[in-house]
C-alpha cells in the first residue's frame, strides 16, 4: 500500500493517466501495459520524450532514471492505484452492468444527474478491467457522483471490476443470452452479473431494481432496492404510450406527480433504461422537471437505438451489438411499430454465441417469420443456416452492400441490427 500511496503522490502533481503513445497528455503519467502481441515497456522513454512527467514499467531493463517508476505489475498497479484513488472519495458511486442496455442506460442516468451535480460517468463502453480504473481515475473534488460501467466476459468479471470500483450503488439491466462462449452458458452470464448483487449485500450498498423482472427480483432477495417498472408496487412507476417510432412515456415517482416524456430513442425497448434514469434521478432529489428535460434532450449515437432519415428511407440503425435477447426485443418492436411505410429487416450475424449459435440464428429467422417482418440476413452465421431462410442472405456487410447497391431499396423504414463485428453500419449509404 506505501507504493501505491507513493505513486498516488506523484499522480496528484500530473495531469492525468495515458496508456496509448499515440494519445499522450502533457505532464502525463504513462502506464506501458503488457499485452500478447506487444510490451509498451519499449516505448517508456518515447513516452518521457513527449511530454509526460513519468512513465510506470515492470521491465527493469527499460529504467533510465527516476522518472521511470518500477512496478511489479503495470495492470494490477493501475487498478490498484484506482481503487486507492476512488477512497479518497466519500460519494455516491453507482455501478451499472446487464446484458441490454447498459450503456444507453449509463448515458441516460449521467444526462440526469450531470444537469443537477457534476458528475463522473464511463466514456463510451470503457468498462472492462483498463476502462474501470481510468475511469476512477478521473475522479475530482469537483464530482458529487460517480457513474461506472462495467462490462464481462467471463465469471468473475464484475467480481473483479467491484472490487475496484467500490461502489455504493448497483443497476443490472437485465440478464440475457450474450457472450455465452465465455460464459459456458446461460447459467454463467447469470453468475457473472449478480456478481454485482454479491458485492452489494456483502457492502451494505443498494441496488436499483427493474420490479418487472423475475429473475432480477429473485437474484437480489435480501438485498437493500430501490425499485422502478410498470408494476404498481415500484417506487417509480411508468407507462408506455403508442407505438411511434420514438419512445414515449409517462412515469410517477414517490412524490405522486405523473410526468410525460417525449424521447428521441427508438424503440419500446428503452423504456426501461429510460425508466432506470428517471427512477435515479429521483433518488438522488433531481427535480423532476429536470429529470424530463434531460431526458428528451439526449440524442443517441454510435449506431445506437438511432433513428437516420436518408431522404430515400427511414433507418431504424442499432448496430453496434446484439444477442439473441435484444434482437428478439428489436424484431418486436419493430413489427409492433405503426409506419407509413413498408417495413425491412436487415438482420446481421450475433457474435460469441459459441455451440448455441446455429439454434439462436435459427430462432431469429423464425421469429422474424412468425411476426411478418421481410428480412436480409447478412453474416457467415446466418450463412450457415441459409437453408432455413426465407429471405436473402449475403455473406458478410461488403457483399450486401454491392447487392443493395446494385439494386437500390427506397421508401422503406429499415431496421439495421447485428452484432458490430457484422459492421452493418456501412450500408448507411446504399440507402
Amino acid at each position: 500500500m506505501q507504493e501505491i500511496a507513493s505513486l498516488h503522490s506523484r499522480l496528484n502533481s500530473c495531469s492525468g493517466v495515458c496508456t496509448d503513445t499515440r494519445h499522450l497528455l502533457a505532464n502525463g503519467m504513462f502506464f506501458a501495459f503488457r499485452g500478447p502481441n506487444y510490451n509498451a515497456n519499449t516505448f517508456a522513454g518515447e513516452a518521457l520524450g513527449q511530454g509526460c512527467a513519468y512513465a510506470v514499467v515492470d521491465d527493469p531493463s527499460v529504467v533510465r532514471d527516476d522518472r521511470f517508476v518500477l512496478v511489479p505489475d503495470v495492470l494490477r498497479s493501475l487498478q490498484e492505484l484506482a481503487r486507492y484513488h476512488r477512497r479518497q472519495f466519500d460519494i455516491p458511486v453507482l455501478a451499472i452492468t446487464g446484458t441490454n442496455g447498459k450503456t444507453t442506460t449509463k448515458e441516460l442516468v449521467h444526462e440526469v444527474l450531470r444537469a443537477d451535480r457534476p458528475t463522473l460517468a464511463t466514456v463510451g463502453n470503457f468498462n472492462n478491467h483498463i476502462g474501470v480504473p481510468l475511469t476512477l481515475l478521473g475522479l475530482s473534488r469537483e464530482h458529487e457522483i460517480a457513474i461506472v460501467e462495467m462490462g464481462a466476459n467471463h465469471v468473475g468479471d464484475i467480481a473483479e471490476l467491484v472490487a475496484i470500483a467500490e461502489p455504493t450503488h448497483g443497476l443490472i439491466t437485465n440478464i440475457g443470452r450474450a457472450h455465452l462462449e465465455g460464459f459456458g452458458g446461460y447459467e454463467g452470464v447469470v453468475r457473472a452479473k449478480t456478481e454485482l448483487y454479491h458485492y452489494l449485500f456483502e457492502h451494505a450498498g443498494t441496488a436499483f431494481l427493474n420490479a418487472d423482472d423475475d429473475l432480477l427480483v429473485e437474484k437480489s432477495a435480501g438485498l437493500r432496492t430501490s425499485t422502478y417498472g410498470t408494476r404498481e408496487t415500484s417506487s417509480t412507476k411508468g407507462s408506455l404510450h403508442g407505438a411511434g417510432a420514438f419512445l414515449s412515456f409517462t412515469f410517477r415517482s414517490e412524490l405522486g406527480i405523473e410526468r410525460q416524456v417525449h424521447t428521441r430513442l427508438i424503440g419500446a425497448y428503452n423504456l426501461q433504461n429510460a425508466l432506470a434514469a428517471a427512477h435515479i434521478g429521483a433518488y438522488f432529489r433531481v427535480p423532476e422537471e429536470t429529470i424530463v428535460s434531460a431526458l428528451e434532450g439526449y440524442v443517441p449515437g454510435n449506431n445506437r437505438s438511432q433513428y437516420v432519415d436518408t431522404g430515400r428511407n427511414r433507418l431504424i440503425l442499432d448496430a453496434y451489438n446484439a444477442n439473441p435477447s435484444s434482437m428478439r426485443a428489436a424484431l418486436e418492436n419493430f413489427a409492433a411499430m405503426s409506419s407509413d411505410l413498408p417495413k425491412l429487416a436487415v438482420m446481421g450475424g450475433m457474435k460469441e454465441l459459441g455451440a448455441e449459435s446455429r439454434d439462436e440464428h435459427m430462432a431469429v429467422i423464425k421469429l422474424a417469420t412468425d411476426l411478418g417482418v421481410k428480412a436480409i440476413y447478412v453474416g457467415p452465421e446466418f450463412e450457415a443456416v441459409r437453408n432455413s431462410l426465407s429471405g436473402s442472405v449475403h455473406p458478410d456487410a461488403d457483399a450486401a452492400l454491392r447487392a443493395f447497391s446494385a439494386d437500390p431499396i427506397t421508401g422503406h423504414l429499415v431496421l439495421l441490427k447485428g452484432s458490430r463485428g457484422t459492421r452493418l453500419e456501412t450500408l448507411i449509404p446504399a440507402f
